[in-house]
């Protein structure tokens, strides 16, 4: 039985799928036209002929992976309440991560010719949409909503180098490293101070306690060498 002729856009969908792969595996300066063409089972013009070579089928992969991985990220944080829109924030990052691993390695580690790297594009779109929800919440609080953006980096940038680091650790497992990573970003949100402060050492020679030393070791009592030497707790 003769096998079915593929459509112009299932080969292309089909070009592109196979594309991810090999660029994943071997990034984009190791990646052969033939070597996809091979794969895909179709000769090399039949590439050149939907994406005019290996640069236009790069701009192709990195073009679905990037429409993919955003309108998961800012559809998961559009809705609920703010912990939650963080929660399912941080969940979409790591289920694209676990499951859609090779768009994910080209995405964190590839870069187009002359542009700049493709997961610095999306975390700039996520941080805006992030940014924006946050001068919402930061005005509803009377907090300053000039700062939203700064902590908008703040949130985004952790979160989004935690899930690199987790692509090659991949333990905890998926769930608890949402957990723990939502528990960092809301409970730091909700305590933020109407006028945060940084204690200037170079001013202030004295310490309020000794634990605000940065060179001073507490024991699991919270008190200082000196401290239990003088109260006799050594």
């Amino acid at each position: 039985m003769a096998r079915q002729r593929m459509t112009g856009k299932q080969r292309r969908d089909q070009l592109i799928t196979v594309g991810r792969s090999v660029f994943a595996e071997r990034g984009f300066d190791g990646t052969a036209v033939e070597e996809i063409a091979s794969r895909a089972g179709v000769s090399k013009p039949v590439v050149y002929e939907h994406f005019g070579g290996k640069e236009g089928l790069y701009r192709a992969v990195i073009e679905r992976e990037m429409e993919h991985l955003q309108t998961a990220i800012i559809g998961a944080i559009q809705e609920g309440r703010w912990r939650e829109r963080i929660e399912r924030g941080i969940l979409a990052l790591l289920t694209y991560v676990e499951e859609e691993t090779d768009g994910f390695i080209i995405l964190a580690h590839g870069q187009l010719p002359g542009e700049e790297r493709t997961y610095s594009t999306i975390l700039n779109r996520v941080t805006a949409q992030v940014s924006y929800l946050l001068a919402i919440a930061f005005k509803h609080r009377g907090l300053d909503e000039q700062a939203a953006t700064l902590y908008g980096q703040a949130l985004v940038g952790s979160v989004s180098n935690t899930a690199l680091w987790w692509l090659d650790e991949r333990t905890p497992d998926k769930q608890s490293a949402a957990r723990h990573i939502a528990n960092l970003c809301w409970n730091g949100l909700r305590g933020l101070e109407a006028l945060p402060h940084v204690a200037d050492r170079r001013a202030d020679h004295t310490a309020d306690h000794p634990a605000d030393r940065a060179d001073t070791p507490l024991d699991e009592r919270g008190e200082t060498e000196e401290q239990r030497r003088t109260n006799g707790t050594t």
